[in-house]
């Protein structure tokens, strides 16, 4: 009944994230993706939407997802905030065409700096951080160029990145700061799978798809318990919101 309930029909912020288990299939232990969608209605309060046990992280599944949610009554997402994925953007716009796609910066600097040597990683971590942290995006962009110029020629596996995804980077740039801080990572949701790993970090692998779904569930349900207020500043960015989304920030 929860995993299928009615949902309300605007969010003004969703996250999607995955985190993985060992399960016991056919008498062998896989790894399998929980797949997580933590919402933030327009009353500014955190609400689980889903939690979808499938095979490895991927595009197509999240797709299935996302019309699942569009099912459930969900007729607009304002913001989606993803990880670095490839076809995610793709799969949440193939059914909310008007959604803003924001990537999380903090995945893109982890993605990076993998291929950076020690030596020089506080510099190019420096260097990256003036981009994500510029007033504007027309000043954002101008740090990415002096990125590229700087770093692309020894290490352009690190920087390529950033090139590639600045169309889904640069979009917490348009909103205020209170909005900016929430969305450029995926933060709120990787908190609630730090909540998730407290309950299951000693369980070596689960006997069942159902049995990890039913543990999720209930760490969800305790986690939601401490959700009563809005968060932080709502009434202002809600404001903002509004204005930027003109005719679509509609309370029921």
């Amino acid at each position: 009944e929860w995993q299928s309930r009615p949902l309300s029909s605007v969010y003004a912020v969703v996250f999607f994230d995955a985190i993985h288990y060992k399960v016991r299939e056919n008498s062998r232990v896989v790894t399998k993706a929980a797949y997580t969608v933590l919402g933030i209605n327009l009353e500014g309060r955190k609400e689980i939407l889903g939690i979808w046990v499938g095979e490895n992280e991927g595009a197509r599944f999240w797709a299935t997802v996302v019309n699942e949610l569009k099912n459930r009554g969900v007729d607009d997402i304002l913001i989606a905030c993803i990880d670095g994925l490839k076809g995610l953007p793709e799969a949440i716009k193939s059914v909310y065409n008007d959604v803003e796609i924001q990537l999380c910066v903090v995945h893109m600097i982890r993605n990076s700096i993998k291929f950076v040597p020690h030596k020089v990683c506080k510099e190019f971590m420096h260097d990256l951080k003036t981009i994500y942290t510029a007033p504007s995006q027309i000043s954002a962009e101008q740090e990415l160029e002096n990125l590229i110029q700087k770093w692309d020629p020894k290490y352009p596996l690190a920087v390529k990145p950033w090139v590639q995804n600045w169309e889904h980077l640069n979009t917490f740039f348009k909103f205020p700061h209170d909005l900016k801080r929430m969305i450029y990572t995926t933060n709120a949701v990787e908190a609630v799978h730090r909540g998730f790993r407290k309950v299951t970090k000693n369980k070596a692998a689960f006997p069942t798809n159902d049995s990890l779904l039913k543990s999720l569930y209930l760490t969800s349900i305790k986690l939601s318990k401490k959700w009563t207020l809005p968060i932080r500043s709502w009434k202002t960015i809600v404001s903002q919101l509004s204005i930027f989304f003109e005719g679509r920030v509609v309370f029921n």
